[in-house]
């Protein structure tokens, strides 16, 4: 892979919320762009984990096959602020009167809800790599969407059943309380229940806290062999520092749906050392992990390694471009949808897959562990592979998903 390419200031547009991207390559001006609208929280707690990373990859990509397709591409970005009401709102705007095409990314699952309804009465295209929600392949599932990277199954069933196997028998929940959280909780507590496990208890957090003591006062209290944070981005870096001021170590340790690369930097491996976390893709895994986050620290601003979610906006660009290819129209999201479940998923971060009727992407999932300080060799060494789950035990098996378009 070439050098990725930075967007200069003269690139890049700032007006109030939202953010555009030249096309990176000079097509025939006579074909309209493939025009991607990346909306993720660009400002607040999860500005790190998703924010301008996304569209960084998504540029990526763009510079990796938008010529070599023939599919002219452009982004434009916004911030959704955590907000349903503010989302909705962008993606009417963009969809109607700025040519948007794709929206993509979209972390926070209530966000992304409204977005796709709006998706659906204009019938457009919604990949969510950010967005966690199973249920946006259950039961609100939809023929104009695509999810990428994560869910909140592969998640919560991934680590509840790998970390009650390995001895953490009775769980307590620290959990984000909107939709995301709540699902990520629901199915961890399946999988710890299945795998024989127990959980003794739970407390709910506004998102965006900045005192987790009396949550993790309970958390201590209960006596649980596990204490598992179902919540992202700062909430979860809050939780891992106020518990290792409090002194809060479980036998069985401290557990992360959402921890990951971009966390480390505020956190640092002291107060997370130890601590299990499910993820889909770890930058320094193999020689086309570590390209990639070599390119991606280049043009970050921050200078920061990709995670999981900005690898999905990587991978799923790749995958939206080659179906653009295909369709040589976007005009039509369902048709565009239907072009990219008709194509092998393919590229050099998650490997071979495919996208099922119901439009959950299938790779596998790993469970990694945070190294001590003294275990860390260099710059982003952070983690230690534990176990490979398989695509086929780490998603959601179709029929049981309750998608109403999916025939059993």
């Amino acid at each position: 892979m070439g050098a990725a390419k930075t967007p200069n200031r003269r690139q890049v547009l700032f007006g109030g919320a939202a953010m555009a991207f030249s096309p990176s390559v000079a097509l025939a001006q006579a074909t309209r762009p493939l025009k991607i609208g990346v909306m993720n929280d660009m400002s607040s707690v999860y500005a790190d984990y998703q924010g301008i990373g996304s569209v960084v990859a998504a540029q990526i990509a763009i510079d990796d096959f938008s010529a070599k397709l023939g599919v002219p591409v452009e982004i434009v970005s916004a911030d959704h602020q955590n907000k349903p009401d503010v989302g909705a709102a962008i993606a009417r705007r963009w969809f109607d009167t700025e040519d948007v095409d794709v929206i993509m990314d979209l972390p926070n699952s209530a966000v992304a809800l409204a977005v796709l309804a709006v998706a659906q009465e204009k019938n457009k295209a919604v990949i969510g790599s950010g967005a966690g929600s199973s249920v946006m392949t259950g039961p609100k599932c939809s023929r104009n969407f695509v999810h990428w990277t994560y869910d909140t199954y592969s998640s919560g069933v991934g680590l509840g059943k790998a970390v009650t196997e390995r001895g953490g028998k009775s769980w307590f929940f620290v959990t984000a309380d909107y939709a995301f959280g709540k699902d990520l909780e629901a199915n961890c507590t399946a999988a710890v229940e299945a795998a024989g496990g127990k959980v003794v208890g739970s407390v709910r957090h506004p998102i965006n806290t900045a005192d987790f003591s009396s949550f993790l006062l309970q958390a201590q209290g209960s006596g649980a062999d596990v204490v598992a944070f179902a919540n992202g981005g700062g909430d979860t870096n809050g939780c891992f520092k106020q518990a290792h001021e409090f002194g809060l170590a479980p036998k069985g340790g401290l557990a992360a749906f959402t921890l990951n690369v971009t966390n480390i930097p505020a956190l640092g491996l002291e107060n997370v050392k130890g601590a299990l976390l499910p993820t889909a893709f770890y930058w320094d895994a193999n020689d086309g992990t570590r390209a990639f986050g070599k390119r991606f620290l280049a043009a970050h601003p921050k200078k920061m390694m990709p995670n999981d979610m900005h690898a999905g906006m990587y991978a799923a660009t790749e995958h939206l471009i080659k179906a653009m290819a295909q369709t040589k129209s976007a005009e039509d999201g369902v048709k565009l949808v239907d072009a990219m479940k008709a194509i092998p998923t393919d590229d050099p971060l998650f490997g071979k897959g495919i996208i099922r009727a119901d439009g959950r992407t299938l790779h596998p999932i790993y469970l990694y562990q945070a190294k001590t300080p003294h275990e860390s060799k260099y710059d982003w060494d952070y983690f230690e592979l534990v176990a490979t789950i398989k695509p086929e035990d780490a998603f959601r098996p179709l029929d049981k998903g309750g998608c109403p378009f999916v025939k059993a």
